[in-house]
């Protein structure tokens, strides 16, 4: 699972998620190309659907559109279905996966149901992730905090109209710019991470400092956007810059009393490199 609890991972295969309406939603092209290993999963759905209306069973009732991230990094409608409706559509597919397939599917909504009623349980479960790839205990604990503050972030912006993948990215970039004088793929590059590689997560490289200040830049603008009442995009990406300055003042500061810089190209990509070699 990765961090944003976007994608889960079925014997190696990505199927995207969302949540909605108080519960997860996933992609049933996804699922069927898991299930089927069909080279064109979205025809084999399609015709999926007209088989089985032909005998009165109308599949695409189980589903909603909602808009899913593409290969393009794009958002478009998707045909998506609960727990419930995937147990249906799966009844529909001849597949040997079916019954595992059921049973993981079962084990993740659970997974949420638990982190709902306590919500520790999701930060133990990031810690044990980052443990088991070997992040320093100190590290992880601010990294968690860290999580904890980009998500009243999100909410925050999403409770104030900034809706689009695009829009959050640009204000995650306006605060990072003027948190640390650098922009992401700047600050990307200056670490040696390969934008090819989408698991290699900024974040996931950042010193105990850099990931303070990041911290700093994101809760600033939090509270700035709350006491302003930003509206939309355009009033949340003054708050933004606002929220990052703050950061980037006290960074400034304690690199004139330091000497030191607290952008650095310090990674943890050798961490990737030493779980290779044991396997």
């Amino acid at each position: 699972m990765d961090e944003k609890n976007k994608l889960v991972v079925f014997q190696d295969k990505k199927i995207r998620r969302i949540w909605y309406d108080n519960e997860w939603y996933f992609s049933v092209i996804d699922v069927v190309a898991v299930l089927t290993e069909s080279k064109d999963a979205k025809d084999y759905w399609y015709r999926l659907k007209k088989r089985e209306s032909e005998h009165g069973i109308e599949l695409s009732t189980n589903c909603r559109q909602l808009k899913l991230p593409s290969t393009d990094e794009k958002l478009y409608l998707t045909d998506c279905a609960n727990t419930k409706s995937l147990f249906r559509i799966i009844q529909s597919i001849p597949s040997k996966k079916a019954e595992p397939f059921k049973q993981w599917l079962a084990q993740v909504g659970y997974e949420r149901i638990q982190e709902i009623e306590n919500p520790e349980l999701a930060q133990d479960r990031t810690k044990e992730y980052y443990e088991l790839k070997g992040y320093p205990k100190e590290w992880i604990d601010k990294r968690i905090r860290g999580i904890a503050v980009r998500q009243a972030l999100t909410e925050e912006w999403s409770n104030r109209g900034v809706e689009e993948k695009r829009e959050y990215a640009i204000l995650t970039n306006e605060i990072a710019q003027a948190t640390f004088g650098v922009g992401i793929q700047d600050h990307k590059k200056l670490k040696g991470l390969n934008p090819k590689f989408k698991n290699q997560n900024l974040r996931d490289h950042m010193t105990d400092l850099e990931i303070i200040f990041n911290m700093l830049g994101e809760a600033s603008t939090t509270e700035i956007a709350k006491k302003k009442d930003a509206q939309g995009f355009v009033e949340n990406k003054f708050a933004a810059k606002e929220g990052g300055n703050i950061a980037g003042d006290a960074r400034k500061k304690l690199e004139q009393k330091t000497g030191d810089d607290v952008v650095s190209e310090k990674n943890y990509l050798h961490l990737a490199d030493k779980k290779k070699k044991l396997k």
